[in-house]
């Protein structure tokens, strides 16, 4: 038991410190930290001489162990040296015994070789003059008149008979003419007629997809004059087999695939008579491949075009009516015509409800993935466009695929989101109305930003050195111009309800009391309660204007809606008397507002709020320096008029007989 525990006591990573430690807390009342039997020294100390007696012997029984083992290592290596000598005592008698077989076959190789050469030196004359007088043979026949020889008369042997034909050729293009001329007619009839049987079977064995047979007959044919045509066929054979099985089984049944198909198969083809123009061809190589290419796909790209329209048609239907599916929403028809026109030009005119408002419940009915689907499609069409089209074709085709882009996304999309969001706006008394047509505009802006990036990297390389590129930029301007005319109607009633809403906040909060109070020294707050909800609740539509607009489009809404912010506090502020008092709380009312104002950044606005805060010190001014004030730097470009009515609104004007200051 004591050597498990030791043996347990040095398992690795060894620590000296850690040994100790556990082989104290081991021993009974050994431990340092307490526990349930108390430090005994003793027993400790009786413990570790017990173990440095049993940890002596063990390295005692270790060391006979080691030294044992030492014995046998070095009487074991003894031996393998041994046996190692041995071998490399037999490994040079083998290497010797190889060398001089080496030198024996090498001196028997070069008598056969020798022996060999002189086999050849008899046997080439020998074969020539076999073949010549075979040749001669086969001449002989054609002088004749009569083939008489089963090479050439069965079918089987076309590839002998090609071989031969092909050397009487050229033997017969050294003869005389005039001594000749009817056998080397004979030969050269034969000869096309058995280039063009090669070419046959060679055409055959491409349609049977034999490859071997096809390698074969084009071997043959290598040597004669219609090889090239022999490429020709098979290159042709290639595309037709294959364009004609890749479209015809999708032409009816998926256009989408259909498009793909033709695109891919097109490119590749295209991209492989690029590669084969390399090639010596001929001289007018490269109008043989058009030529070619040309008869492969030109009944698929006539009709390219009405596919093209076709499917970009349905499937941009298809993306916008299952995005209307989804919101559960039946589009509206949207009115047309000269009585539409007429309400809508009075709307904008008045601001007046002409028929009921929708609640969209903050549906703003703009999707970008609607939009990124459509803007992918038409991004495909002019890809395959710019592949497929004729060239002299080509801006027109661009063209018809934008008029489809723009009428599915500008008009089908935004500007149904854009009627339908005008619709939703409320009127300008509405009460705690919620205001998306700011979202609607967000979405717009996102949306024709996108629409405006495709016109530029797709659209514009197709037209840009075509007459189509002005009939393009007309026709994205006058879209443009609808839109901007429908989103500034919507801001402009949008502002209108901000107003209505702050001036309904005023009419419901502010009392008449607040700026002529009973109690003038017991006035305890710093602006009234009206002025705080129309702050909050400017500051909230400032930062929704911000995230709804980009670019200028911030500052000139900011300031429209500042501008009538100013007047509204103008106005309201002209509906009530101040006392002192009360025109110190209007002065802290107002530069409230003006703090307010700050938050629009924009210059006009805050200079319109310090008038205004000027003008409120006409209502606390002692009477005898009004006339100094009037004259301040911000009051004196001022209309007297506009003064004077401050003047007026002082409980005091009367007493005080303050008009004089104006006569």
């Amino acid at each position: 038991m004591a050597n498990v525990t030791t043996a347990q006591l040095f398992e690795e990573p060894f620590d000296a410190d850690e040994y100790i430690e556990r082989l104290a807390w081991r021993t009974p009342g050994g431990g340092s930290k307490g526990g349930a039997v108390a430090f005994d020294p003793k027993k400790l100390l009786e413990e570790f001489v017990n173990h440095i007696e049993e940890l002596k012997q063990l390295d005692e029984r270790i060391q006979r162990k080691v030294e044992k083992l030492e014995q046998q290592c070095h009487r074991e290596a003894k031996e393998f040296a041994h046996k190692v000598q041995d071998l490399q005592r037999s490994n040079q008698v083998a290497f010797q015994h190889f060398q001089e077989l080496d030198e024996h076959i090498s001196y028997v190789a070069t008598k056969v070789c020798h022996l060999g050469d002189q086999l050849e030196g008899v046997n080439t004359p020998r074969q020539r003059a076999v073949e010549a007088q075979r040749l001669m043979t086969y001449f002989n026949e054609f002088l004749d008149g009569e083939l008489r020889s089963d090479v050439f008369n069965n079918p089987d042997k076309i590839k002998e008979a090609a071989d031969i034909i092909q050397k009487l050729h050229l033997i017969a293009q050294e003869l005389p003419f005039d001594r000749f001329s009817d056998v080397k007619a004979k030969i050269a009839s034969k000869y096309h007629d058995l280039e063009r049987q090669l070419i046959q079977e060679f055409t055959a064995a491409q349609r049977r997809g034999e490859i071997g047979r096809m390698r074969e007959v084009a071997a043959v044919l290598l040597h004669f004059k219609g090889y090239a045509h022999c490429v020709d066929v098979y290159i042709k054979q290639c595309q037709e087999a294959h364009v004609k099985e890749r479209l015809d089984e999708t032409r009816n049944s998926d256009v989408e695939q259909y498009l793909k198909n033709l695109y891919d198969l097109y490119t590749r083809t295209t991209a492989l008579a690029a590669k084969l123009s390399d090639f010596n061809l001929g001289s007018d190589k490269h109008t043989f491949l058009s030529k070619l290419i040309k008869n492969i796909f030109s009944c698929y790209l006539e009709s390219y075009i009405d596919m093209e329209r076709q499917y970009l048609q349905n499937r941009s239907g298809m993306i916008l009516q299952r995005y209307y599916d989804s919101k559960n929403h039946q589009k509206r028809p949207v009115g047309t015509g000269s009585i539409q026109e007429l309400k809508e030009r009075i709307r904008q005119r008045t601001n007046l409800p002409l028929g009921p408002s929708i609640d969209t419940h903050g549906e703003t009915f703009l999707s970008q993935e609607v939009v990124v689907n459509l803007l992918q499609e038409t991004r495909h069409a002019f890809e395959r466009c710019n592949k497929l089209s004729d060239p002299a074709d080509l801006p027109k085709n661009a063209f018809s695929i934008f008029l489809l882009l723009v009428e599915y996304l500008c008009v089908d999309h935004i500007d149904y989101a854009l009627e339908i969001g005008l619709s939703a706006i409320p009127s300008a008394d509405a009460k705690n109305a919620n205001l998306y047509f700011l979202d609607v505009v967000q979405q717009a802006n996102t949306i024709f930003h996108l629409f405006d990036k495709q016109f530029n990297d797709h659209l514009m390389p197709l037209i840009s050195s075509s007459p189509k590129l002005t009939e393009c930029l007309h026709k994205k301007k006058e879209v443009i111009e609808q839109m901007e005319v429908k989103l500034d109607t919507g801001i402009d009633r949008t502002l209108n309800c901000m107003i209505g809403q702050m001036k309904h906040i005023l009419a419901t909060e502010q009392k008449k009391t607040d700026f002529k109070p009973e109690d003038e020294n017991n006035v305890m707050i710093q602006y009234t309660t009206a002025c705080s909800k129309v702050c909050a609740y400017v500051s909230k539509q400032v930062e929704r204007v911000r995230r709804s607009m980009d670019g200028k489009n911030v500052d000139t809404v900011l300031t429209e809606l500042g501008v009538r912010f100013h007047r509204l506090i103008h106005e309201h502020l002209q509906q009530f008397s101040y006392s002192s008092m009360g025109g110190m709380l209007a002065i802290c009312d107002v530069a409230e507002y003006r703090r307010s104002a700050k938050d629009f950044r924009v210059p006009l606005v805050l200079q319109l709020f310090d008038t205004l805060h000027a003008l409120c010190n006409l209502l606390v001014v002692a009477p005898d320096n009004l006339k100094q004030v009037c004259s301040g730097e911000q009051l004196t470009n001022l209309d007297r008029n506009l003064l004077h009515a401050f003047v007026q609104l002082r409980v005091d004007y009367r007493s005080a007989r303050l008009g004089r200051h104006f006569s």
